[in-house]
């Protein structure tokens, strides 16, 4: 089937144009008239860099991982779907039959198939085929672009869930960026009484600001360690400390900031190598988790947000049409001080 599409040609070479997609609706699958996608910063890292890590563009690829839509036809296995459900998808698709995904951690399955990953394609089209096992339905009070933005919001609560929280925890975020933001909402819906968000960009921190029980911490001005000693007392810190910013000069602020036992989960993805002190980790007995991606935490995170436990409208700085998805793409490489989550709809 030939489809438009926003293709990634190569390196820093965005094109709209046709390209041929598969066509073929499986017994276990839906169709789906994609109506909203988001930007990503992975989406966004291959169009500047044509790589993310050992994932190369080497051949034109279908940009786009955050969606939602409308079901337009069902697979003959398919019952808990139906045909004009709105829905959200999550994009990557593991092999049922692996260890991982036997395991519950199909999200490290070695083989899952992710939107808009070497070699996958990615859902800026109009319409896409998709197992039903990881298409969500959206409640009627979660909005087209809510339901796009629940792919990055799985990543925050992938995190939480790692970190094991408990009721009343205080927290640490390094990065006031999207999947910064989304960490702290989720760590607030899991029950912390307090989220530190530390960055060095104060449009950043503003937005973050907006939210009752996020306090902003400026580092041009303030050491992150101030902050959280001012909060927890000297010579404590905070239960958990997430790592978002993917910047290997937090390190050292991650491990002071966390309190003996307390837990640290790097969220961020660095692309410099890190220096990190084992033995002072060690020496408090700290508990450190990893996230990549996410698993079983979709259908949670659209109840937070249908049950307005979650507000992540806010976030969502502008919207392009799909002839625009250029111009919108260009902007999110731009990085804009101001600019959270940029979308394009395509089906307005």
């Amino acid at each position: 089937m030939k489809a438009k599409a926003l293709v990634l040609e190569k390196q820093r070479e965005l094109s709209l144009r046709d390209i041929d997609l598969p066509d073929q609706l499986g017994p276990d699958d839906v169709r789906i008239r994609i109506h909203t996608v988001g930007i990503c910063g992975s989406d966004v890292h291959y169009y500047t860099h044509g790589r993310i890590g050992p994932f190369v563009v080497r051949e034109p690829m279908v940009l786009g991982h955050e969606a939602s839509g409308v079901i337009t036809e069902v697979g003959s296995h398919v019952s808990h779907l139906k045909v004009g459900e709105r829905v959200c998808m999550e994009p990557g698709i593991p092999d049922p039959t692996s260890r991982a995904a036997k395991l519950g951690v199909y999200n490290v399955d070695p083989g899952v198939r992710f939107w808009a990953t070497p070699p996958v394609h990615g859902c800026l089209t109009p319409e896409v085929i998709h197992p039903a096992a990881f298409t969500f339905a959206l409640p009627d009070s979660v909005s087209f672009a809510e339901g796009a933005m629940i792919e990055p919001f799985a990543i925050g609560m992938q995190a939480v869930v790692k970190a094991r929280m408990q009721p009343g925890d205080v927290c640490v975020v390094t990065g006031a960026g999207p999947i910064g933001l989304m960490v702290a909402l989720a760590a607030l819906a899991g029950g912390a009484s307090e989220v530190l968000v530390s960055d060095l960009v104060e449009e950043k921190l503003a937005i973050a600001g907006r939210y009752a029980g996020i306090t902003p911490v400026n580092v041009s001005r303030e050491s992150l360690r101030a902050a959280v000693d001012r909060r927890c007392g000297e010579d404590w810190g905070a239960d958990v400390v997430f790592e978002a910013s993917g910047s290997p000069r937090v390190y050292d602020d991650v491990l002071a900031c966390t309190r003996p036992a307390g837990a640290i989960v790097l969220v961020g993805m660095p692309v410099e190598p890190v220096t990190f002190d084992i033995v002072s980790a060690q020496a408090k007995e700290l508990r450190i988790e990893t996230v990549f991606r996410y698993a079983n935490v979709y259908d949670r995170a659209i109840d937070l947000i249908a049950a307005g436990k979650v507000d992540l409208k806010p976030l969502i700085s502008e919207t392009f049409d799909f002839d625009e998805s250029i111009t919108a793409f260009e902007r999110a490489a731009s990085a804009r001080p101001h600019d959270v989550k940029l979308q394009i709809t395509l089906d307005a």
